[in-house]
């Protein structure tokens, strides 16, 4: 078909003619089925709906607005190559941009438990683009005239090569989008604080026991260094996420898409999205397996390794206020108990714990997924998906919440801090240079059991005096040069 064929009216937005039982007939290669006429998808779609209400899970709008690009870019590609007229392709166009801009959202109804290959999303994004393009070139709904959800909108493409691609799209737009700014955020508020407490010597705790000191900004540090560490391998696993499956149709080969099409829509979809996507240099691998989505929630998964362990010793080392360690003094959100008045609880540590533990459930889940490829397709991409998307929105919606009201208010209890300095034992490390480790370790142990201080008892042992035990049990010499450690 040419290019120059005009002979369909100009774009105009005909309104959804409802008839009395507020349906409508639609077909597919099975026959005919009625579909809500209030709505754009098709008998595919429906019959997903019959067939597939399981749950509440719905498959995540973040993919159907991912297909959006897809669908406007093959129809671009399509048109400059001579196989779609240009009123047909401005229809597709101007439809699949209301799809990427949300505006169609309640024309994805479809549940995450369905075909494992995507094709009934697919199906669905393809008979909504064709009925709303067909709608605004003052076609009829359900005639899959003047535009067709298989012939025209999946020109070129297969679910099995679209769909992975929408599943990246996804997954970079909202990881570049809301979860690396969110962890670059709490990583600069964290070490702010760092910065802020430098100075501030406190004991050391291994294996849940007092240790040596070490600067509050020291231990700050450490988280900040946690989250640097994680972002870095997101921003990695990121770039693999870039490379794109679409032209390589049904099983990796390319058939029945025109020469060159898997590089012109990824460079239109790059420019589309404003992200570096690319054409995948194996179709076979993009399609057979989704070890890429899975090596890409692996990092989400040692974030949220991070999260819990920063969170953890946060609730820990403010807990109290009278019989815990008390060491911090974390924001006052809200009322902590229904029947304990004043009683003031960590709840934005307890919700990002509780997130960690959500993305590690859902990692095994994805890897578990991903280790279910046969030959010339991996037939779970749904659940990856969702769980991939899943993942991303609760760590970066959590990290900002986290950020915004915990860490940022969070201060110090010094006189806390100061007394546990000041009644700490394992100062006595300090001495063992001086006078070896078992006589150190005598001083220790017999402080404990006199509850002395351990000047005292180091006095009473004999093994030092008083000048050179306070010339060496000085807190502030044994931590190193600061912020940067040891």
């Amino acid at each position: 078909m040419s290019r120059d064929d005009q002979s369909v009216p100009e774009m105009r937005n005909v309104p959804i003619g409802i008839r009395a039982d507020g349906q409508r007939d639609e077909f597919d290669s099975m026959g005919t089925v009625a579909v809500p006429a209030d709505r754009y998808w098709g008998a595919q779609t429906q019959r997903s709906l019959i067939h597939f209400s399981i749950g509440s899970d719905r498959m995540p709008k973040e993919v159907y607005r991912a297909y959006g690009y897809v669908k406007k870019a093959a129809a671009l590609v399509n048109a400059a190559a001579d196989r779609m007229p240009d009123w047909k392709k401005q229809a597709i166009v101007q439809a699949s941009e209301e799809v990427i801009d949300g505006d169609l959202d309640d024309h994805f109804p479809l549940y995450v438990w369905q075909t494992g290959s995507g094709t009934q999303s697919n199906m669905n994004v393809n008979e909504v683009i064709a009925n709303r393009a067909s709608q605004l070139l003052s076609g009829t709904l359900g005639t899959q005239k003047p535009v067709a959800p298989n012939d025209d909108v999946n020109m070129g493409q297969s679910s099995n090569d679209s769909f992975p691609t929408a599943m990246h799209i996804a997954s970079v737009q909202t990881i570049d989008d809301h979860l690396l700014p969110q962890a670059r955020d709490l990583a600069s508020s964290i070490e702010a604080k760092a910065g802020q407490w430098k100075d501030v010597v406190k004991i050391g705790r291994t294996h849940l026991e007092d240790a040596v000191p070490l600067t509050v900004g020291q231990e700050w540090s450490g988280y900040a260094a946690q989250l640097r560490a994680c972002i870095a391998e997101i921003e990695h696993s990121r770039e693999a996420l870039l490379a794109l499956a679409l032209g390589g149709t049904a099983v990796g080969t390319g058939l029945n898409a025109p020469q060159n099409f898997s590089h012109d829509v990824a460079t239109q979809i790059a420019q589309l999205t404003n992200k570096p996507f690319v054409t995948a240099e194996n179709k076979f691998m993009a399609q057979g397996s989704l070890d890429t989505m899975v090596r890409a929630h692996g990092a989400l998964r040692g974030l949220a390794v991070a999260l819990m362990k920063i969170a953890n010793d946060m609730r820990w080392l403010a807990s109290g206020p009278r019989t815990g360690f008390a060491e911090l003094l974390l924001p006052q959100n809200e009322p902590g108990s229904s029947i304990m008045p004043g009683k003031i609880n960590p709840t934005q540590c307890e919700a990002i714990v509780m997130i960690a533990i959500q993305v590690l459930g859902n990692d095994s889940a994805v890897a578990f997924a991903g280790s279910q490829g046969n030959f010339e397709l991996n037939a779970m991409r749904p659940v990856i998906i969702n769980n991939m998307l899943h993942s991303t929105r609760i760590l970066a919606d959590g990290m900002e919440k986290f950020r915004t009201f915990c860490v940022d208010g969070t201060e110090l209890n010094r006189r806390k801090i100061a007394q546990y300095v000041n009644e700490s034992l394992m100062l006595v490390t300090a001495l063992s240079p001086v006078i070896g480790y078992q006589n150190a370790a005598h001083i220790a142990e017999s402080a404990l059991a006199n509850d002395q201080s351990l000047k005292e008892a180091a006095l009473a042992s004999g093994q030092v005096d008083e000048k050179t035990f306070d010339s060496l049990i000085d807190p502030l010499s044994m931590v190193g040069d600061g912020v940067s450690g040891a």
